[in-house]
C-alpha cells in the first residue's frame, strides 16, 4: 500500500497544480536542474572569460567546464544547504570546486574567482529566460501562422459583434481572428526585443576583486572581463552590473505578462464562442468532466484564461524589485526569484498551448449566422437609424427605431416587420430596401478590408 505521508514523496514540482504547464517545454526550461545547469554554465563562462585574457590558464577554463553537469550535483542537499547563506550559488560553488579538484587540483582555485553571488544567479537567470524564451518566441510565431490561415478563410465570415456581453452590430470572424494575430505579433516584437546581458560586478558592482586576485589585472580590463563573459555565454554585454539597477528582469516580466495576457484575450473570447448557448467554435478536442460524460470542455483555453489571471501579479513582484536599496540589496532580489520563473513557466506553457488551441479550433459559420438572427434583425437597427434620418430627421429616425425595437421584443416579431407596419418609415424608404438594410449579414463594414490590411502585417521571421 503507497505511503500517505508527504514527506516520503518526492519534492519535485512537476505541476499536479499547475497543468498549463505539466510536461511542456517551458516547464522542462525552468526546473529546479535547469536553473543548476545555469548556474554551472554561468561558472564556467566566468573561468572561460578570464582564461581568454589570460587572467586564467586554459587548462583551467577547460576542467571547469567539464566538471558543470548538473548530473553530478545533489540540487535538494544544494536547496537546503542554501538557507545558511540565502542563495544556492554559495554551496554550489563548494561543491563545484571539490569537483573541480577531483580532475584538476591547479584549476579549483578559478572556480568563481572575483564574483559574487548575484554575478551567477543573475546570469544564470538570463541564461534561463534566454531558453525559455526561444521556446515561447516559436510558439507565437505557430500561432501567428494559424491564425493568419484562419483570419483568411472567413475574412466574410459573418458573426454577432458583442459588447457589454450583448449583441452589438455584426462582424466578421475573420477580423476577430486578425485581431488575435495581432496581439500574438504584438507579444512576439517584445518578447524579442528585450535584452538580456550577462551580471558581472563583484562584491558591489566594481570588480574590484578581479585585480585584488591578479597582479596583472587592470582597472580598464574590467570591461574587457564583462566583454568576454557576455561573448562566452552567447548573452548581452552590460554597460554597468546591474545588481540593483533592475532593467532587464523589468523589461522581461513586462513582456512576459503582455504575452500571457495576450494569449488570454484568445482564450476569453473562445470560452465565450464554446459555450453551449453560443456554439460558434470549439477546441478541436475537448476536455471530459469527472461527473458529467456528455461534456467537451473548452479545457486549453481554460488553462490560457488561468494563466492570463495569474502573470499581472508575478509582473508587478518584479517591477517592485526596482526600488533596491544600495550596490546589493537584502529581499528585492531574493523577492525575483520565485516569480521569475513561474512567469516564465506561465508565459512559455501558455504559448504552447495556444499554438495547439488555434490548430484544432473549430469554427462554425452555419451557428454565428444564426445567432445573429436570434435577435430578429434587431443588430441592424443602427444602419436602419441612419437611412431614415435623411427623411425623418436623426432624433425622430432614433426614436422610431427605439420604438420598433421594443415592440419587436415584446411581440416576438422581426424588426423589418414591425418597420413594414409602421406607415411612416415604410413611406420614408424605397420599396424593398427595408428588407435589404434589416439583414445584419450585409452591414459588416469595412471587415473585410481590415482584416486584409491586418493580414499585410508580416509575420515572424521563420
Amino acid at each position: 500500500m503507497p505511503s500517505t505521508d508527504p514527506a516520503a514523496a518526492a519534492p519535485e514540482d512537476v505541476g499536479l497544480l499547475a497543468p498549463v504547464r505539466a510536461g511542456t517545454a517551458a516547464a522542462a526550461a525552468t526546473g529546479d536542474p535547469a536553473f543548476l545547469q545555469a548556474m554551472l554554465d554561468a561558472e564556467a563562462a566566468l573561468t572561460r572569460a578570464q582564461a581568454a585574457l589570460g587572467e586564467a590558464p586554459a587548462p583551467a577554463g577547460d576542467a571547469v567546464t567539464a566538471a558543470a553537469d548538473a548530473r553530478r550535483f545533489d540540487v535538494r542537499d544544494l536547496a537546503l544547504r542554501a538557507r545558511s547563506g540565502g542563495n544556492p550559488v554559495i554551496p554550489l560553488v563548494a561543491d563545484l570546486t571539490a569537483a573541480v579538484k577531483e580532475s584538476a587540483p591547479d584549476a579549483a582555485g578559478y572556480v568563481h574567482r572575483g564574483a559574487t553571488s548575484q554575478d551567477i544567479w543573475d546570469t544564470a537567470a538570463m541564461l534561463v529566460a534566454r531558453r525559455t524564451v526561444a521556446t515561447v518566441l516559436a510558439d507565437l510565431a505557430r500561432t501567428a501562422e494559424t491564425l493568419h490561415g484562419l483570419a483568411d478563410a472567413h475574412r466574410e465570415t459573418v458573426m454577432p459583434g458583442r459588447t457589454l456581453t450583448q449583441h452589438a452590430v455584426p462582424t466578421t470572424f475573420g477580423l476577430k481572428a486578425a485581431g488575435w494575430r495581432a496581439l500574438v505579433l504584438d507579444a512576439h516584437e517584445r518578447l524579442a526585443a528585450v535584452r538580456l546581458p550577462v551580471q558581472l560586478g563583484g562584491a558591489a558592482g566594481t570588480l574590484a576583486a578581479f585585480g585584488a586576485l591578479s597582479e596583472t589585472f587592470r582597472p580598464e580590463d574590467g570591461p574587457r572581463l564583462m566583454a568576454a563573459y557576455a561573448a562566452e555565454t552567447g548573452l548581452a554585454e552590460p554597460a554597468l552590473p546591474w545588481h540593483t539597477l533592475r532593467t532587464p528582469v523589468a523589461d522581461l516580466a513586462s513582456a512576459l505578462a503582455f504575452t500571457t495576457g495576450a494569449l488570454g484575450k484568445i482564450a476569453a473570447d473562445v470560452l465565450v464562442l464554446s459555450r453551449t448557448e453560443c456554439g460558434e467554435a470549439a477546441e478541436g478536442s475537448g476536455g471530459g468532466s469527472s461527473a458529467m460524460p456528455h461534456k467537451a470542455n473548452p479545457v486549453r483555453a481554460t488553462l490560457l484564461a488561468a494563466a492570463a489571471r495569474q502573470a499581472p501579479h508575478l509582473a508587478a513582484t518584479l517591477l517592485g524589485s526596482l526600488a533596491a536599496e544600495d550596490e546589493r540589496p537584502a529581499g528585492a532580489w531574493h523577492a525575483e526569484w520565485q516569480p521569475l520563473r513561474e512567469l516564465l513557466r506561465l508565459a512559455g506553457s501558455a504559448a504552447e498551448q495556444a499554438a495547439e488551441l488555434t490548430k484544432g479550433l473549430r469554427v462554425f459559420p452555419d451557428r454565428m449566422r444564426a445567432n445573429l438572427m436570434r435577435t430578429k434583425g434587431l443588430m441592424a437597427a443602427e444602419r436602419l437609424s441612419a437611412a431614415l434620418a435623411p427623411a425623418l430627421g436623426r432624433q425622430a429616425a432614433k426614436a422610431a427605431l427605439t420604438r420598433a425595437s421594443r415592440t419587436a421584443v415584446e411581440e416576438d416579431r422581426t424588426l423589418a416587420e414591425v418597420l413594414g407596419a409602421d406607415p411612416e418609415v415604410a413611406g420614408a424608404l424605397p420599396p424593398g430596401e427595408l428588407a435589404t438594410l434589416a439583414d445584419p449579414a450585409g452591414y459588416t463594414g469595412s471587415a473585410a478590408i481590415l482584416t486584409d490590411r491586418a493580414l499585410r502585417r508580416p509575420g515572424p521571421a521563420a
